[in-house]
């Protein structure tokens, strides 16, 4: 508060007015406030005034769903965790938005979290302004990002996605398109894409052939439509690379409907290694990586920083690579 109150010219009390929208402080001087706040990502600790020691005794989780059984894992793991330490989770949902994203750090942070752990590497500008001006430990999971803010546990979907096509590659495909979402909302479901890209390029395949349908998360009906229009534009088309299993399901179902073989008239593969992949006919290739065991290291990781903290101790950020394998089944 102290530097909002430097830059804005102001006492802090001031700025503790025009934060709490106190009608002493003049409109100017509040914009003046604001605008100061802005530029350092600064968040009002509403708590401030109840717990002098500054721990409150939960983690706040943000992922992009609440019913995507990865990320439910992948906060499981957490929770086995942290609950042992005495901590609790607080869970909210993006939606794969990182407007939305932005808002619910700014709410988390209101309420002066231990650490945070969040879904992706990228975010808003002022997102990132916050989460690295919190003050508490930041945990990015699932990405690889080029420029942490903090701690970082997860691998690279480009790599996945690219080490999925040249398999099947391996295996003689040589007309292979992809399925993915027409928003870049989801950053990873963008990483794959460009894995796939890279991956014929560098295997000399035709190029191009992507279709963008529907936002993300992409649904299975959703998938059912997209192959019929993968199909439509590329008639030589032998195998498709979906952004997740759940597109892949639908993608062949409606192969099914149409008495398209898979694999014999196209290869369908997923991403994710989704329940439904395991119990699809024929079942699904996907990239597999442990969810759960995302949320187990980036809640130990979470651990090990707050614990730096306690004994004054810097802590210094880390990027843990968890592993990702392709798994290979009927569908290819």
């Amino acid at each position: 508060m102290a530097e909002v109150a430097a830059r804005a010219g102001v006492s802090a009390m001031t700025v503790s007015r025009a934060l709490k929208s106190d009608g002493a402080v003049s409109e100017e001087t509040r914009r003046k406030i604001l605008a100061a706040v802005d530029e350092l990502g600064y968040v009002l600790d509403l708590s401030a005034g109840a717990l002098s020691s500054k721990r409150t005794g939960f983690v706040a989780v943000l992922v992009p769903s609440i019913n995507n059984s990865n990320f439910s894992d992948t906060a499981r793991g957490i929770t086995e965790i942290i609950e042992g330490q005495g901590l609790q989770m607080l869970l909210g949902y993006t939606d794969y938005d990182m407007e939305k994203e932005e808002q619910l750090v700014q709410a988390m942070l209101t309420r002066r979290p231990d650490g945070i752990i969040v879904t992706d590497g990228r975010h808003t500008p002022k997102a990132r302004r916050m989460l690295e001006s919190a003050g508490i430990p930041v945990v990015e999971t699932w990405d690889l990002p080029d420029d942490p803010i903090d701690h970082v546990v997860g691998f690279s979907n480009a790599e996945a996605s690219r080490a999925l096509v040249h398999r099947l590659y391996q295996k003689g495909y040589r007309n292979i398109g992809f399925i993915g979402g027409a928003s870049r909302r989801d950053t990873r479901g963008a990483d794959r894409r460009l894995g796939y890209t890279r991956a014929v390029e560098e295997l000399g395949l035709p190029v191009g052939r992507t279709i963008s349908f529907g936002n993300p998360p992409i649904s299975m009906e959703q998938g059912g439509q997209a192959i019929v229009h993968l199909v439509q534009q590329w008639p030589d088309v032998d195998a498709a690379v979906c952004v997740s299993d759940l597109s892949a399901f639908g993608a062949i179902m409606e192969c099914h409907r149409r008495g398209w073989a898979v694999p014999g008239r196209i290869a369908i593969a997923g991403f994710g290694d989704f329940e439904v992949s395991r119990c699809a006919w024929p079942r699904i290739t996907t990239v597999t990586v442990d969810c759960r065991n995302i949320g187990r290291e980036a809640g130990r990781v979470l651990l090990n920083a707050l614990d730096d903290v306690q004994h004054d101790r810097t802590p210094a950020p880390s990027t843990l690579i968890v592993p990702f394998e392709v798994i290979e089944r009927e569908s290819t």
